[in-house]
């Protein structure tokens, strides 16, 4: 029989926490919980690296059992793209059966408050935390990230954004008081008085749509937001990266029935090959709230047609950087050639245009014109991967063909300033590993428009050629506004410049990076201080995380008596 955790255990335990990550999003400073290096587990109850990689291998082949309702089949088909047979199978369920089991358990959810609410959340967080190095091995054989960064990004940079998520919940439910004595003066009369209590209350129950490339840093937010705001969560994973997500539904379920509550309040919607669950999903009327990472073409079909439900989407964009001018010539290149290399250019935040003017621009080291500037990228992303193991470490693996055949296809659209090659991954043969291509376009050519103006998801990138740095700033104007963009970057020593394009980052409403060239790069972001996405541009309609994104996943109701 599982161990029963009081409200008294887990509010000692994680409050202090939760303190803390309420003190970071006030101040945007550095911190996280959760640590980064792969030696800091082995201790109080988590895994090392060696029992976490056991613990991943004992996975497969199995059945994952969560003892959930409804369970009409059992599904799989994971195939990592390190070319290893997952052979995990998961349950399937009759939706009429699982639906309803899941909206029992809300009320007393819901009656648990904000507080009690955010600790099982930060216990649920904490056990996945101990298991880091084992879910690690779950993403990066999902995702096909290499390992290091399947540990830092699917771990604790995951958890980071779950816990903020959590913060921002918990806020956004305490701002208004349990209760109220409400008095107004009459004059010579009796005053009016009344006793007003206020409850938050869920809207029901919250989908989280997975994506393949980033399952659990993605899917984090919106799960614990709509937890932590009293909804019931159905977690829907991408059919090729549903182990990270089946094993946070597990242990959510297991801290959710050790509290006292329905484990039923998160449950897995694994489906069959091609079934394509998501958009029955997705218009249910018991679905309130969807989450949802992925294609334009779905999002914008989410946000169209689940009228019933309030939809929060990240979605595809172009993400420009302009380099006009550097006093780091060399540090500017280093940045953006691992920039462009991370992860094969598979993140949302990948920058794919590179708008430089014809005439050249100016460095520390002299005038560099474009010719100079795209081959000197080229350069330093050849002697960035130029040995194999390193490349390994940083390119990790093609998550699918489709990138592999948007690679193959951008050679053929201008010309190519570095050509893709293939590295071998000696551990996993099977792997697909492809180093990224970097085109050469022209602003003033309609032809090529086409190309740098469509997301090419992948180690794809386009070096536009524009008659200046004004120009370059109305063509990163026009992309975010047609197109979107999750980030942008720029490079210049000109003040006029510098304004320029902060100007038009923050009309398009687009996250801004100026002028990096040390070890913070334009793709990533850090949890309780930058915003990931702004929904104020095409390519996301929500913000991970602040407090939009979690202040409409649930509702305020009063309730008046006379005093």
């Amino acid at each position: 029989m599982a161990a029963e955790l009081t409200a008294h255990e887990l509010i000692a335990q994680h409050r202090p926490t939760l303190d803390q990550a309420l003190e970071a999003i006030r101040t945007r400073a550095y911190w996280s919980p959760h640590p980064e290096h792969p030696k800091a587990y082995g201790e109080n109850g988590s895994l090392d690296a060696a029992a976490g990689k056991a613990a991943f291998d004992a996975l497969l082949g199995t059945r994952l059992d969560l003892d959930q309702p409804g369970t009409d089949d059992w599904v799989g088909g994971e195939v990592s793209p390190y070319g290893l047979d997952l052979g995990v199978s998961y349950p399937h369920a009759d939706l009429d059966v699982l639906l309803p089991a899941m909206r029992a358990g809300q009320r007393a959810w819901r009656d648990a408050g904000p507080e009690l609410r955010a600790m099982v959340c930060l216990e649920i967080l904490k056990r996945i935390s101990d298991r880091t190095h084992e879910f690690a091995h779950a993403v990066m054989h999902t995702s096909g990230q290499a390992f290091m960064m399947a540990f830092q990004a699917g771990g604790p940079h995951a958890q980071d954004r779950g816990l903020e998520a959590v913060a921002y919940a918990y806020v956004e439910q305490v701002r208004t008081p349990d209760t109220a004595e409400w008095t107004k003066p009459q004059g010579k009369r009796d005053p009016l008085a009344l006793t007003k209590r206020f409850t938050a209350v869920p809207r029901g129950i919250g989908l989280v749509i997975g994506c393949n490339t980033f399952p659990t840093w993605n899917g984090y937010p919106g799960l614990f937001a709509s937890l932590a705001t009293g909804n019931a969560v159905l977690v829907k994973p991408h059919p090729r990266a549903v182990l990270p997500l089946a094993l946070t539904v597990q242990v959510a379920r297991q801290v959710l029935t050790e509290a006292g509550f329905d484990a039923n309040l998160v449950a897995l919607a694994a489906e069959r090959p091609d079934e394509g669950i998501a958009k029955t999903l997705a218009v249910r009327p018991e679905i309130r709230i969807i989450d949802y990472t992925g294609s334009t073409a779905f999002g914008d079909w989410l946000e169209a047609n689940a009228r019933q439900a309030q939809v929060h989407t990240e979605k595809a964009g172009v993400n420009t950087v302009i380099v006009e001018s550097t006093g780091d010539y060399k540090g500017m290149l280093s940045n953006l050639a691992f920039s462009l290399s991370l992860y094969s250019g598979q993140m949302c935040t990948t920058p794919q245009n590179l708008l430089i003017p014809r005439d050249g621009i100016r460095t520390d080291q002299g005038p560099k014109s474009y010719d100079e500037v795209v081959a000197d990228l080229a350069q330093a992303v050849d002697g960035l991967l130029g040995d194999d193991a390193r490349a390994n470490a940083l390119l990790g693996a093609i998550v699918n063909p489709d990138v592999k055949t948007r690679l193959e296809a951008a050679a053929g659209l201008g010309e190519v300033a570095l050509a893709s090659r293939v590295v071998t991954n000696p551990d996993f043969p099977a792997a697909v590993v492809r180093t990224p291509v970097i085109v050469k376009l022209d602003g003033a050519k309609p032809d090529d428009e086409a190309a740098y103006m469509s997301e090419c998801f992948g180690p794809v990138s386009f070096a536009v050629a524009v008659d200046s740095a004004m120009d370059a700033v109305e063509l990163l104007r026009r992309t975010v506004r047609e197109k979107g963009a999750m980030t942008v970057g720029a490079y210049t020593t000109d003040e006029d410049v510098e304004r320029a394009v902060e100007e038009a980052c923050l009309e398009e409403a687009a996250q801004l990076s100026l002028n990096l060239t040390g070890g913070v790069y334009v793709n990533q972001t850090a949890a309780f201080s930058d915003f990931h996405g702004s929904g104020g541009n095409p390519a996301a309609n929500s913000a991970l995380t602040d407090g939009a994104f979690v202040a409409n996943r649930f509702r305020v109701v009063e309730v008046r008596r006379e005093a």
